[in-house]
């Protein structure tokens, strides 16, 4: 089996990962401790279904070009550029993963 690396941007700082092919970045991202959540949806999300749309990142590959997106939500995000649901990301390739900061439920901070 393949392994992919997955370089995290966090508030200034990198750290990378060691994904295995096709591993889930949610997953990948909350076991290595970092928080995809807003605080109030660290308690209260769908559990990695797809459905709150509260664990949006940023995601680049090498190429800078985005993963392919399967899920309606994805799709819109590459479309309009929201950001894409970790839970619905699975890693194929090398990535560079940027978390956003996030107060309420999914919100954005302005930038």
């Amino acid at each position: 089996m393949t392994d992919h690396t997955v370089r995290v941007l966090d508030d200034g700082d990198a750290t990378e990962l060691t994904a295995t092919d096709g591993q889930n970045l949610r997953d990948l991202l909350l076991d290595a401790g970092f928080e995809v959540y807003a605080p109030a949806a660290k308690a209260a999300n769908c559990g990695g279904r797809g459905i709150c749309a509260t664990c949006g990142v940023r995601v680049h590959t090498d190429d800078d070009a985005a993963p392919a997106a399967d899920h309606w939500h994805d799709k819109l995000a590459a479309r309009y550029g929201y950001p894409r649901l970790s839970c619905q990301l699975s890693v194929t390739e090398p990535l560079v993963v940027e978390l956003i900061e996030k107060r309420y439920w999914g919100q954005l901070l302005p930038r």
